[in-house]
């Protein structure tokens, strides 16, 4: 069996995935927040902005720690459509969860269809991207912490839409994300000491595309794009906000009805001007 090696540039990519992961599910937890204020297609884009950043901070998470991940004995390949669909899975069954959570009627159904949804989303995305891997060797994986993977992410997710819609303060948002992050980590990692690998030695060619050439610079790009999404949601006014700013509005408005309502008798200061008969 193959020696696996989880943090081969020590605590680098461990750190930095989970920093990926609190900052995608801060930026999922505040989009909720936000969509459950909001009416109509703002709604819908809100819940939209969430299944985006939750799916792409899980997919950050799980392949910058993948960056870390060796092998002794064989080189690592990853096939390029099996990656990009574990992307599109993860954004996708995600926004199933977001929007139950999101439209339900009934908050306790919505939340615990919405968690496991989500949940199994997050494994999903995770065992796709591990059958993604090509070395040389057959991989496996232990039946009872892959279970075990499976019910840390279905608990996380559902802790995580629980507190989308029950804490609303910036603050406790972030400790939310915070946990949430440590839960997709840990998920990860169990999920990762669940494999086995058998190396069978060879000098033939791996399929795919090497970390460098391909998971890299998609994962700096999603990164990007995570931060980005993060100033403009922290810029962008809440619905609290913009009633306040319209009620200001309305309340520095000069009222012309005044002077319908005047006393008999009372004359302004255009009718004082006008001559007596």
């Amino acid at each position: 069996m193959g020696h696996l090696d989880h943090a081969t540039f020590g605590w680098l990519t461990p750190a930095l995935s989970y920093a990926m992961a609190c900052v995608g599910a801060a930026l999922g937890l505040r989009c909720t927040v936000r969509a459950l204020d909001a009416t109509g297609r703002s709604r819908r884009n809100w819940l939209l902005t969430a299944a985006s950043a939750i799916g792409t901070g899980i997919w950050t998470m799980h392949f910058v720690a993948m960056l870390g991940f060796g092998v002794t004995g064989s080189d690592i390949r990853y096939d390029v459509p099996l990656t990009i669909l574990s992307l599109v899975v993860a954004m996708a069954v995600v926004g199933v969860g977001v929007f139950a959570v999101g439209y339900g009627r009934d908050r306790v159904r919505s939340l615990l269809i919405g968690g496991l949804t989500t949940g199994v989303g997050v494994a999903s995305m995770h065992y796709l991207g591990m059958a993604a891997l090509r070395l040389h060797g057959e991989v496996s994986f232990d039946p009872v912490l892959v279970g075990l993977s499976v019910l840390i992410a279905v608990v996380a997710a559902t802790a995580a839409l629980w507190a989308a819609l029950n804490i609303h303060s910036p603050a406790a948002v972030a400790v939310a994300s915070l946990v949430m992050g440590a839960a997709v980590s840990s998920m990860h990692y169990t999920g990762m000491f669940a494999v086995r690998v058998d190396v069978v030695p060879s000098s033939a060619t791996l399929p795919g595309a090497t970390v460098m050439q391909f998971i890299f610079p998609l994962a700096v790009g999603l990164g990007s794009y995570l931060f980005i999404t993060s100033a403009f949601v922290a810029l962008s006014p809440t619905a609290r906000e913009r009633a306040a700013y319209a009620s200001a509005g309305r309340l520095t408005e000069p009222d012309e009805r005044a002077v319908d309502v005047a006393p008999p008798g009372f004359h302004t200061a255009r009718t004082a001007r006008t001559p007596l008969n």
